[in-house]
């Protein structure tokens, strides 16, 4: 879908200010209440935004170390078997398919570095993972970083 300036304005002003309200928004961006709203519609219906929810930080809520650590899946298991068993992990914050020398990119979360140690064992040990390596982050730079894109987006 295409965006444009007020799109990404709109989306800009929900991201930083999440109370905000649609009369507000209107208002503070000079246009109708209706168009923030239809723009809002639009912009869910077409899966550009995908829901309004608070963006937490485990680290806040005690789980300060990140890690990431790649899966190689045993020839033959699928990745269905293996999907099942470490998506019951709380501690893994996403999961992606990867290309590469290994089969899947995990983000992992724990309390300490012995939590976290606890976590690996449990990815290393489901069915169906053959090898698991993974990487501490010492410090976080940029994460879920989407406002620039979508400028950039609008601008094109």
């Amino acid at each position: 879908m295409k965006v444009d300036r007020l799109d990404a304005a709109i989306v800009e002003m929900f991201t930083e200010e999440p109370g905000v309200g649609v009369l507000e928004c209107s208002r503070r961006l000079k246009v109708a209440r209706a168009t923030v709203q239809g723009r809002l519609d639009r912009l869910h219906a077409s899966g550009v935004v995908t829901g309004i929810v608070p963006q937490l930080s485990p680290a806040a809520f005690g789980f300060p170390i990140i890690a990431f650590c790649s899966i190689e899946i045993a020839q033959g298991m699928g990745h269905g078997l293996v999907f099942d068993a470490i998506g019951k992990i709380p501690e893994i914050l996403e999961m992606h398919t990867v290309s590469g020398p290994s089969d899947v990119l995990v983000k992992i979360v724990g309390r300490s570095t012995t939590d976290l140690q606890r976590v690996l064992d449990a990815l290393s040990q489901a069915p169906g993972v053959a090898r698991t390596s993974s990487v501490i982050a010492l410090e976080t730079h940029i994460e879920n970083r989407h406002l620039p894109l979508l400028r950039a987006a609008a601008e094109s």
